[in-house]
């Protein structure tokens, strides 16, 4: 007797639920080979509207202005152009989101068997040594960018060398602000601060290091006290535990424009253009 089928796994759903209403995404980029292999691809699965932006029509620059004119509902570029290229545009053309002073970014990490899981780690790409403000900021972008790319509750978690207290230090002193913040900002979000990454995500060590945390153990959001840290934790766990990246998902803008990493693949590329419609708030369910 065969196995009975295993349930469909992130991916599956994230295309599904971008083809429940698709959205019209513009690629300014589309000559380039993968992204012109992805656009295709998009058009045959019918996840999103594809829009093909050449250079005539201003490139990176004219699809961020039809972007803000509401001509299309998202924009995927980065295949070519690198991640401040893609801020700038974003910043001059689009604008901040309202309340928002500061763009910031991450990554959803899928990580694979025995039980697929999904990361949301930020900052990832954008701000070097941001503030206890610009911490908790960029914590409740990705909190909504994660209910509507993941269609989870979030569980946040920020991070540091201490938990609750086991060691001290001014960059402890800032994470912990972070939450404080974080935690008035957003009442309606289960979060704690400050954690140990493996107090933040493993069952057993929480109960010893962090014994009745709201999210300590289960955390799927972590937010990293600079970039360094949250750059070297992605790519670790991309390289070892064989996480598949998606992202930098930008958060912060009126609209949604997202980057691509130059490394990025045809999947990627379909990928990041199905966060990008939900993010428009296609179909947030």
């Amino acid at each position: 007797m065969n196995p009975p089928p295993m349930p469909p796994g992130f991916i599956h759903r994230l295309r599904a639920r971008a083809a429940a209403a698709p959205r019209r995404v513009g690629f300014p980029e589309a000559a380039e080979p993968r992204t012109a292999r992805a656009i295709r691809r998009l058009r045959t699965t019918g996840c999103v509207r594809p829009v093909e932006i050449g250079p005539e029509e201003g490139g990176l620059a004219g699809a961020a202005e039809r972007l803000a004119a509401g001509e299309l509902d998202g924009v995927v570029a980065g295949a070519v152009h690198s991640t401040a290229d893609v801020i700038r545009a974003g910043l001059r053309i689009v604008g901040l989101a309202e309340g928002v002073e500061t763009v910031s970014a991450a990554f959803h990490m899928i990580l694979p068997l025995p039980h697929e899981r999904v990361l949301t780690l930020t900052d990832t790409a954008v701000v070097p040594a941001p503030t206890p403000a610009q911490m908790a900021e960029c914590a409740s972008a990705a909190c909504d960018a994660r209910q509507a790319i993941v269609g989870d509750v979030p569980a946040v978690a920020f991070l540091s060398y201490s938990t609750h207290g086991s060691a001290a230090g001014p960059t402890v002193d800032h994470v912990r602000e972070a939450f404080e913040r974080f935690r008035r900002r957003r009442p309606d979000i289960a979060a704690d601060g400050e954690l140990q990454a493996d107090a933040a995500l493993v069952p057993g060590v929480a109960s010893t290091k962090a014994p009745g945390s709201r999210v300590a153990g289960r955390a799927n959001l972590l937010v990293f006290p600079n970039l360094d840290a949250a750059n070297i934790a992605y790519k670790l766990i991309e390289r070892l535990a064989g996480a598949r990246a998606l992202g930098p998902i930008l958060q912060g803008l009126r609209r949604p424009l997202n980057d691509l990493s130059r490394g990025a693949s045809v999947s990627d590329i379909v990928d990041v253009a199905c966060i990008t419609a939900l993010m428009s708030g296609g179909n947030k369910g």
